[in-house]
């Protein structure tokens, strides 16, 4: 019987089906410091991990039987993926299946960061009944979305959700992305069941950094890297704008980012990912220009549904395939 340890849960529907298909599914938490111990004396052939799980090169030397490493989700990150390879492990994510979840979660900050919803959250449960027509006066300069330049960096499946939403919302769009040259971004409209196809050509990140209005990034980041956005890259934006960051802590240069808001060549920012998670830098969480929230750009109902079926079939795959 093939044996599948859930480190860090996996839905329902996912489990499912692999129960049917006669595996042994257990979904209970291991600690880090145990997750060896428990994958050998329980002698898992399957680990399935989202981005809380490290599977570093002690786990891999560690567990011989281990055969297959399942990241349910995105970015790989928290995994040794060459390492495994080479000690004969298979790495395996699920690509397709959060999307649209952290498209929508980039939005939700965008659409909040423009009003000062962020802040006005935190202001009128202490201040409405007082001081009410001062925070209608204080948070009557907000802009809209429309007519506005998006950047979005990174233009795999997540960065054209995004963009997507953004040409809906009337914005026009540029992207960077090194291995991609062209999409064709396919637009459904449910109301009336068609479909509109919008071409986007990918610039330099030079070009789009001088012309966004708003940012946001979609790319995968290796532990230790430099950042993608630091202070030469704030210096080429322009005065007042909006970044977003949904992909990995990381990416974007904390401290930098701190100073480009103190200035104001950054007027707020937007983060759902951090640099020392869980233990995010609370100068960053005491910052009144950041909208947060703690990683949780697949974290919906319809994401985890799909990612826990599309990896129960990859799983299920690979063992048949043995």
């Amino acid at each position: 019987m093939i044996k599948i340890l859930a480190n860090d849960g996996i839905d329902a529907e996912g489990k499912k089906l692999l129960e049917e298909a006669g595996f042994l599914v257990a979904d209970f938490k291991v600690q880090q410091d145990e997750l060896a111990k428990v994958i050998n004396e329980q002698q898992f052939n399957g680990l399935i991990v989202r981005s809380a799980t490290k599977v570093r090169k002690d786990i891999i030397d560690a567990c011989p039987g281990l055969k297959l490493v399942g990241r349910a989700g995105v970015g790989m990150d928290n995994i040794d993926i060459d390492y495994a390879k080479s000690k004969g492990v298979t790495v395996v994510n699920t690509p397709e299946s959060s999307s649209q979840s952290v498209a929508e979660l980039v939005f939700a900050h965008l659409f909040s960061l423009v009003r000062g919803l962020h802040r006005l959250n935190r202001k009128m449960p202490t201040m409405g009944a007082t001081h009410f027509n001062e925070l209608k006066k204080n948070f009557s300069n907000g802009t809209e979305l429309k007519g506005k330049t998006l950047g979005v960096i990174g233009f795999g499946r997540i960065g054209q959700a995004v963009a997507k939403i953004a040409l809906g919302c009337g914005m026009r769009v540029v992207a960077f992305d090194p291995y991609i040259k062209e999409a064709d971004l396919v637009i459904d409209f449910l109301q009336t069941n068609d479909t509109v196809t919008v071409p986007i050509k990918t610039i330099t990140l030079e070009a789009l950094l001088s012309q966004a209005d708003f940012i946001t990034l979609h790319v995968s980041f290796i532990e230790g890297s430099p950042a993608i956005i630091g202070s030469k890259e704030f210096a080429q934006m322009k005065q007042g704008v909006g970044i977003v960051n949904a992909a990995r802590g990381g990416v974007i240069n904390e401290a930098d980012l701190l100073e480009a808001l103190d200035t104001g060549k950054v007027a707020f920012a937007g983060l759902d990912v951090f640099v020392n998670e869980p233990t995010p830098n609370e100068e960053i969480l005491s910052n009144k220009y950041i909208s947060f929230s703690p990683h949780i750009g697949a974290s919906t109902a319809e994401a985890q549904q799909r990612i826990g079926i599309e990896m129960a079939q990859r799983v299920l795959t690979f063992f048949r395939n043995k």
